[in-house]
């Protein structure tokens, strides 16, 4: 009898979250989990080959292979670069800065 291993495979959007908790076989990847979850059927949107994926927030390959209790995460594109985002935030710092008249001289 082959050995099996409990796991979560969990998707997040902005206003609900899909975990689905599962035993597969030990020796199941990543990739494997997320097919046999059937989380692609109720998140047609989520592409294996685009989205990236992690366990407990470590990013990993799609062929990591899977241990008791792993929470495999699927993550959504950004729809910010956040150092993008950073960047603009200091710009407009200094843009306030140089036209405050309220700072000390």
């Amino acid at each position: 009898m082959t050995e099996e291993i409990e796991i979560e495979v969990i998707y997040a959007l902005p206003e609900v979250q899909t975990l689905i908790k599962l035993k597969v076989p030990a020796g199941t990847t990543a990739l494997q989990a997320i097919e046999c979850s059937g989380m692609l059927n109720k998140h047609p949107e989520i592409d294996t080959g685009t989205n990236r994926i992690g366990i407990y927030g470590k990013l990993v390959k799609t062929d990591a292979v899977l241990r008791q209790n792993d929470r495999v995460e699927i993550y959504r594109a950004l729809l910010a670069d956040p150092k993008e985002v950073r960047r603009k935030r200091a710009e407009e710092g200094k843009a306030m800065k140089k036209g405050g008249g309220d700072l000390p001289t």
